[in-house]
């Protein structure tokens, strides 16, 4: 089954805020979800496998631990999601990045497909798909679905916020797949925004309306 994890440490809390209010420029913005899709990555990573190496410091031989098994790969669901590679590379400069375009059907909320370019190995990596908006969950299920059919088996889900019904949807579509989000709001409105939310995210990451 699904793990949710809600990510709350005082930096992210802080620069949440932050994103959330409406006077932040697309500027702050777009550094402000690099900031935290970085801070984000310790949590998503913890549980990367890691081997034990020798390595020669200045003073002696000595044996420490560095990643081994799987590569990763981070996949964004265009645009929004692109706002957070960019953190998550800092921290792991050697994933490669797919790419999956979607766009939400503005009469039936469903997505649309329209882009999909993946890793050749996609199915031998550990997969983050970035999203920062989780809200009913479709694009995310879709993308996923995506995955899964080009090989992937190895799934996570990043986002900074996440109503409840999507994660439910999420969970119950693809139970092998672990949540990570920053917040997790409780209602969508009549348009299927995330109330409190922060609005539209790819249009306040790239000045678009």
């Amino acid at each position: 089954m699904s793990k949710v994890t809600q990510i709350t440490h005082p930096l992210i809390l802080h620069k949440l805020a932050l994103i959330r209010d409406k006077r932040t420029g697309s500027k702050d913005f777009r550094e402000l979800v690099e900031e935290v899709a970085m801070l984000m990555a310790y949590e998503v990573t913890r549980n990367l496998q890691t081997e034990e190496v020798e390595i020669e410091t200045p003073i002696c031989d000595t044996t420490c631990k560095m990643l081994s098994g799987k590569k990763v790969a981070v996949v964004p669901i265009l645009r929004a999601g692109l706002g957070m590679v960019g953190g998550m590379l800092k921290l792991i400069p050697a994933a490669k990045v797919g790419h999956i375009g979607l766009y939400r059907d503005e009469t039936t909320l469903k997505p649309v497909e329209y882009f999909c370019k993946l890793p050749q190995d996609i199915g031998e990596r550990e997969v983050i798909v970035t999203d920062p908006m989780l809200a009913t969950g479709g694009s995310a299920i879709d993308a996923i679905a995506m995955l899964k059919q080009k090989g992937a088996k190895n799934i996570r889900l990043m986002c900074l916020i996440a109503a409840e019904d999507g994660i439910k949807s999420v969970t119950e579509a693809h139970p092998d797949v672990d949540i990570y989000t920053a917040a997790i709001d409780k209602e969508l409105n009549k348009n299927g925004y995330i109330v409190p939310g922060l609005g539209d995210a790819g249009d306040r990451l790239y000045g678009t309306k």
